[in-house]
């Protein structure tokens, strides 16, 4: 057989596979545009070759509004996800496909591209994954396009096609509504919080399947009950109302003096450090304070509930007592703050609008203490990751316990055993900046067996009630300014609304002129000072006010003194 021959009978079969191509494309054309008359495949006009709905990226502890966009059209079987997803999102190709087809749906076998705009917005985790998998069955007709316009969907998909629990609902649900939007579906683990958003429909469903039916018109399922849902652990945040066994100052005695620290700490706001050797009660003191500290309004609460839901900590409804948060020693800085990539709220963000306790404040890292000097002066803390900054709110009050020397017995009899550099390099590990913005110093004592034997000098009961109305006077005072209580007025509202008498005048000139206070520290013991006339009703400051303020501050202001 020659060359010629061969050249011949191998164009010949090129030419018959070709005509068996284009025949094959020419019957999946009129199949196509056959199905298209009866509704039993995907349109190929723009309107039906597209879907888009809305769901939304969280961004530091703020929603962004993301628009899902699924193109489908003929062409080779592909999935093709942009907009700036992380490893999360581009993995959740191979979950939608599974979700759709274990769901009872046909995935689409012609080429699919999705688009998450604004494509600028990085997009992190698999809370994209129900919005992506809606708008393949939108766009390829298995469910009507026209129901995405007011609907918002939020939750990551399993292979088997269930909604799983996923963090940030609640504010996933303050942005929908923001957006205008009326509806929106969430994984059912997440309903309750997501109701909490007024003028919106929440729909908390448990499949893609239970979304598909919502969408198609179904009838919205109804919320979970109170028991159905956990906490999501809360890590200090407790539920609304005050459980029967949370602690109570009825179980202290003696420490008279730390107790009207705790309860001038609560009325406004103040930090407070405790000091004093081991087994005094300076822990059971300071978890103590929450169970006098005013309630939150609706705003803080939802405010709480939506940081420690985006933290993945709490997932049954609104939180209603004030958190908690107690660190272990050995946190790094940006577990404190801030952080990480991408940026999560720290332990100072998560005490938002509560109390941040620091036990065994000597042995933290400096830097990590360095750390809280923006938190607690700003109320808030800026992350900045290349050209894009987040900020995390940190209006807390900081509540911290130490011992006195490395051993802890300084001033008990003769236990102590460190010497005058132990004393020292004591000191010097107690960041000077941060102990500079402690507006309360107390030494806590040993009671003695008389204290003990001693009926309780008060109740948390008792005790709230004067801290309320300390703060209603402070509400009233305060109303137009930024600051909410005396903890949080700056020396510019010192000079305007605090009021001293004559004596109060004399004593304070005279203890900032012995070189007692400094200028920081004067404008503290004014706030404190302002505090206790709060709780006596007191119009102005008086000298009994001023004095007791001072008392509960000179002693860490002789300590700093020494230390330099």
């Amino acid at each position: 057989m020659t060359r010629r021959t061969l050249r011949r009978g191998a164009s010949q079969v090129a030419h018959a596979v070709f005509q068996f191509s284009a025949n094959g494309a020419a019957r999946r054309e009129q199949n196509w545009n056959a199905s298209l008359t009866t509704g039993d495949a995907p349109a190929r006009t723009l309107a039906m070759m597209l879907a888009r709905i809305v769901t939304f990226a969280i961004d530091g502890i703020d929603p962004r509004q993301v628009w899902v966009e699924v193109d489908i059209r003929s062409g080779l079987p592909a999935f093709t996800i942009v907009g700036l997803g992380d490893v999360a999102v581009r993995e959740s190709r191979d979950r939608i496909r599974s979700a759709i087809a274990n769901s009872g749906f046909e995935f689409p076998q012609t080429r699919i591209t999705a688009n998450l705009a604004p494509a600028f917005l990085r997009k992190v985790g698999a809370g994209f994954d129900a919005a992506l998998a809606v708008g393949v069955l939108a766009a390829s007709r298995q469910v009507p396009v026209e129901a995405l316009s007011t609907y918002a969907v939020f939750g990551e998909l399993s292979l088997s096609g269930e909604l799983r629990d996923s963090p940030g609902a609640l504010a996933v649900a303050e942005g929908a509504r923001r957006a205008g939007l009326e509806r929106l579906i969430v994984p059912r683990e997440r309903a309750r919080e997501a109701a909490l958003v007024d003028d919106l429909e929440v729909a908390g469903v448990s499949s893609l399947r239970e979304a598909a039916e919502v969408l198609a018109g179904a009838v919205l399922p109804p919320l979970p009950a109170a028991g159905e849902v956990g906490a999501g652990g809360g890590g200090g945040a407790r539920e609304a109302g005050r459980a029967d066994a949370e602690p109570d100052l009825a179980d202290i005695r003696g420490h008279a003096a730390p107790l009207l620290a705790l309860e001038i700490a609560a009325a406004g706001g103040h930090n407070l450090l405790f000091e004093g050797p081991p087994g005094t009660g300076k822990t059971m003191l300071a978890r103590r304070i929450p169970s006098i500290l005013p309630a939150m309004s609706r705003a803080e609460a939802i405010e709480v509930t939506r940081i420690h839901s985006i933290a993945g900590r709490h997932a049954a409804g609104l939180i209603g007592a004030r958190p908690f948060r107690a660190p272990h020693h050995t946190i790094s800085p940006s577990g404190l703050v801030g952080g990480g990539a991408p940026p999560r709220p720290g332990e100072a963000t998560l005490a938002h609008h509560g109390v941040l306790f620091l036990d065994e404040l000597a042995e933290f890292q400096r830097s990590t203490l360095d750390a809280l000097r923006q938190p607690l002066e700003d109320g808030c803390v800026t992350i900045v990751r290349g050209q894009h900054a987040l900020v995390f709110p940190t209006r807390f009050m900081l509540v911290a316990a130490t011992n006195p020397c490395p051993c802890g017995f300084a001033g008990v009899g003769d236990r102590c055993r460190c010497g005058e550099a132990d004393l020292r390099r004591h000191s010097r590990r107690l960041s000077g900046p941060l102990l500079d913005r402690m507006d309360l110093l107390v030494n806590v004592e040993r009671p003695t067996e008389q204290e003990l034997r001693a009926p309780a000098q008060t109740s948390s009961a008792r005790a709230r009630e004067r801290v309320a109305h300390a703060r209603e006077r402070q509400r009233f005072r305060l109303a137009g300014y930024a600051a909410r209580c005396n903890g949080e007025m700056d020396a510019r509202l010192i000079r305007r609304l605090v009021r001293l008498d004559d004596a109060a005048e004399r004593a304070l000139a005279q203890a900032y002129a012995v070189g007692a206070l400094s200028a920081r520290g004067r404008h503290r013991v004014v706030r404190v000072a302002q505090t206790i006339a709060d709780l006596d009703a007191h119009d102005r400051i008086t000298h009994a006010d001023l004095l007791t303020a001072l008392s509960l501050r000179q002693r860490g202001e002789a300590e700093r003194t020494l230390a330099a």
